[in-house]
């Protein structure tokens, strides 16, 4: 009991300096949004970026780094408790197809513009990838199976902050441009899910719109991210004569507890007490995480390696939003 205690102890004293920043800068989001009627998620990102040295402190880079992933992923996995299988059939199966069709060809066109930016293949594996599926996890999961140079550990580093950057001014953007299209706001809960690299950005953008458009934007963007044990498997296959054959690949688990929570939900198993709950916590818990990816956004580790890398991965990602509204066009997807 003593051990216990005393382990609780020092894990409290390694994490409570960065959560505590993190959920007060998620606080002061909450006040300014009821008052100032502007997105709790801008806010988040916005007062988070402010506070960007906080990341190289370290008593708080601990305790910023579980909020922005771990507590994502729990915050995540409990906004299940917001989506039902009636609102998953209305979709049908076309959101489907379009995630398939979108993650091949972002990552195809991505080898080929590597090469045309005269970058390596794995590069363009890398930087494909992580556009396609899920931004900075992606680049992560994906560098392990591809090389263990000190090229790529460069290449990935660089791949993680120019998508967490460019997520967070799709953040801001696609909504605007989405809405300037004149879609409503199922297409654009599909677009946002289908084009914005990290979870908590998508979240962030979707729910800004409405919480239509956020439901159903976190439901496309967990279809990506269900295809990443995919990819990285592909990936090792390919690259199964290189030195990276015995790397291991990530699940995203949350994304499980994300179906079996709206399966759970659907089926009137979750008291609704309990879903109040849930849903309470799962808003704290992302508004907390998008406080903690506003402190870690930096625009240095993008800007440290030239304009080649930055052109690709900015081509990369205006062609993924392209594909996807084409996509959306042609499979005549409801707007409406």
């Amino acid at each position: 009991m003593i051990a216990n205690t005393d382990k609780f102890a020092l894990l409290s004293k390694k994490y409570a300096p960065g959560l505590i920043v993190a959920f007060t800068i998620a606080a002061a989001s909450r006040f300014m949004s009821e008052h100032y009627t502007a997105p709790v998620m801008l806010f988040a990102l916005l007062i988070g970026m402010a506070f960007n040295f906080l990341d190289d402190d370290k008593k708080c880079n601990p305790g910023i780094e579980l909020a922005s992933k771990e507590l994502l992923k729990i915050g995540v996995a409990l906004l299940g408790v917001r989506v039902t299988i009636g609102q998953i059939s209305s979709l049908g199966w076309k959101p489907i197809v379009m995630v398939c069709v979108l993650i091949i060809a972002t990552i195809l066109i991505s080898v080929i513009l590597a090469r045309l930016f005269s970058k390596s293949t794995k590069f363009g594996m890398l930087t494909g990838g992580a556009v396609a599926i899920c931004g900075a996890s992606a680049a992560l999961a994906l560098s392990s199976v591809l090389c263990k140079s000190e090229e790529m550990r460069r290449d990935t580093l660089f791949t993680v902050g120019a998508v967490t950057a460019l997520s967070t001014l799709s953040m801001i953007f696609y909504p605007i441009l989405f809405q300037a299209f004149g879609f409503s706001d199922m297409t654009i809960g599909v677009l946002i899910g289908a084009t914005i690299h990290d979870v908590a950005q998508v979240v962030g953008a979707g729910f800004a719109v409405s919480d239509e458009a956020g439901e159903i934007a976190t439901y496309v963007k967990l279809l990506r991210v269900s295809c990443l044990p995919i990819v990285v498997l592909v990936f090792a296959m390919l690259m199964r004569n290189q030195e990276s054959s015995d790397a291991k690949s990530i699940f995203p688990w949350f994304a499980v507890g994300f179906v079996a929570i709206l399966f759970a939900n659907s089926t009137g198993l979750i008291p609704d007490a309990l879903i109040a709950f849930l849903n309470w916590s799962s808003q704290w818990l992302i508004i907390g995480a998008i406080s903690a990816l506003g402190i870690k956004t930096s625009l240095k580790s993008m800007l440290a390696l030239g304009p080649s890398h930055i052109g690709l991965i900015v081509a990369q990602t205006v062609i993924l939003c392209a594909l996807a509204i084409s996509a959306v066009y042609f499979l005549q997807i409801p707007n409406g």
